[in-house]
């Protein structure tokens, strides 16, 4: 009867410290797809911040294309006012369709491509596309490794006890596949 109730209490203290120890990795794993999406948004900011030079160079060299210079800055704005990643993620598609337009203009401005300045500019920015992609990839590894813990068993238990759920991967704006065709 002893030896019934000692081995009871190891398998006891065996479960509750595996709910510890999944509990906790499931915890980990949510805050690193937090910090994963903060890279994200860091990124956002970096082209953000180099968005109005780009246009301030561009409109110094040709005052036509309002409309694209418009349209970069609202979705400038729709993007601070995004609360969630979804509609930040929405917000920074916008921001990518208008600076493909930008990208085509460019194109079709001899002066503006031999800008110094511009061609500066073109460069950082495509470093900090880059870098966007690279960042998006990780925060959706991210999810990947969060998501699987929450959906394995036995770890998905726990999950369903302390409301752990699945989270969004980061999805590309529908049409985000019809890039212009830019050639410098």
């Amino acid at each position: 009867m002893k030896k019934t109730l000692i081995i009871i209490g190891v398998i006891v203290v065996l479960v509750v410290l595996y709910g510890f120890g999944t509990y906790n990795s499931l915890v980990t794993l949510n805050v690193g797809a937090d910090t994963q999406w903060k890279q994200v948004e860091a990124r956002y900011q970096l082209r953000f911040d180099l968005i109005p030079n780009l246009v301030e160079s561009a409109k110094g060299v040709m005052k036509q294309e309002q409309a694209v210079f418009t349209a970069i800055a609202d979705a400038r704005t729709h993007y601070a006012g995004a609360t969630t990643p979804d509609q930040k993620a929405a917000a920074a598609s916008q921001v990518e369709s208008a600076l493909g337009r930008l990208l085509v203009i460019t194109e079709n401005y001899p002066q503006l491509k031999s800008s110094e300045t511009v061609q500066a500019l073109m460069v950082s920015l495509e470093g900090t596309e880059n870098r966007i992609s690279v960042e998006r990839m990780r925060f959706n590894e991210s999810v990947q490794a969060y998501n699987l813990k929450v959906m394995r068993i036995p770890s998905s238990i726990i999950a369903s006890i302390f409301g752990f759920s699945q989270r969004q991967y980061f999805n590309a704006a529908a049409g985000a596949e019809n890039a212009p065709q830019v050639k410098f």
